[in-house]
């Protein structure tokens, strides 16, 4: 199935390039992990466009360029502990595995957890652990994470989940009122949080609360 895609790959990895995502590393894993597989069935021909595209509960999976601007700008050598936060469908779960030690997933929405992990178990990805859970809690029992990302956006970023941060770990994330969000990247230091803007995005909000 994968092998039917392989053009809108090819093409969907030289706009990447063409858009200034330069990290060789990630996009190697954008062109090893088959997306079509964590797409509605129905619409999987869009699977190479560089798109968002709707999965279930209202829920959606990130742009190409998006999930490699983020991944990008994590920084990630390949020995990190990841915290995501919002697994959705695992697309961005399974990036991330190529790129780092352990990804530490969390989704709010119980059966697009259990659809992530059975699909990642069929990629025979093994170094992700899944929670199921208030994700602005964050995953205490293995904090501290040397980097973390949010897959949702949300008013300000909760303080608990920067606690959770390393001295000298990077989080990525969507900040902000509704469609007037802008990705950070916060840098945790001895002496606070340094923040920088990347660019203007639209994610679905992070659900708090039981």
């Amino acid at each position: 199935m994968t092998g039917d895609f392989q053009p809108q790959k090819a093409q969907l990895i030289m706009t990447l390039r063409g858009m200034g995502i330069l990290d060789s590393r990630v996009l190697a894993a954008l062109e090893s992990v088959p997306r079509e597989l964590f797409v509605p069935p129905a619409l999987r021909h869009h699977s190479y466009e560089n798109s968002s595209l709707p999965i279930a509960f209202d829920q959606t999976i990130s742009q190409p360029y998006v999930v490699a601007r983020m991944t990008e700008a994590l920084k990630l050598g390949g020995r990190e502990l990841v915290l995501e936060i919002g697994c959705g469908s695992g697309y961005q779960s399974a990036i991330l595995s190529h790129l780092c030690r352990r990804v530490y997933s969390m989704e709010r929405v119980r059966p697009l957890l259990v659809d992530a992990e059975n699909r990642l178990r069929d990629l025979r990805i093994s170094n992700i652990s899944f929670r199921f859970g208030d994700g602005s809690k964050g995953w205490p029992e293995a904090a501290p994470f040397d980097r973390i990302i949010l897959t949702c956006g949300c008013d300000k970023i909760p303080e608990i989940l920067l606690q959770q941060l390393k001295i000298g770990g990077i989080m990525v994330a969507p900040e902000g009122h509704g469609k007037a969000q802008s990705l950070v990247v916060v840098t945790r230091h001895e002496t606070g949080f340094e923040r920088v803007t990347l660019m203007p995005v639209t994610f679905v909000p992070l659900i708090e609360g039981e």
